[in-house]
């Protein structure tokens, strides 16, 4: 299984959109156009189909995890401002 069987996997589970998946990577500031995105969805016999590379799958669940959970909050100088005292 690679990268591309991965993506088209999670976006049916999740019955996600591409503009989900796009939202999705803007979230970890990962530019992505939809012609991009789509080269991936392909039929890996077809001229215009483009691996996913390592660095767009780990964006993506990266992504994931923030759209699913939000954000964490920043507590490293709420811990500081703790210890001081």
């Amino acid at each position: 299984m690679d990268n591309n069987d991965i993506l088209k996997k999670l976006r049916v589970a999740l019955s996600l959109r591409n503009e989900d998946i796009i939202e999705i990577l803007k979230l970890v500031d990962f530019e992505i156009s939809k012609g991009a995105l789509g080269d991936f969805f392909r039929n890996p016999d077809h001229p215009g189909y483009v691996q996913a590379q390592d660095q767009v799958l780990r964006n993506f669940l990266n992504g994931l995890v923030i759209y699913k959970r939000g954000k964490l909050p920043d507590n490293r100088n709420k811990d500081k401002g703790e210890e001081e005292k």
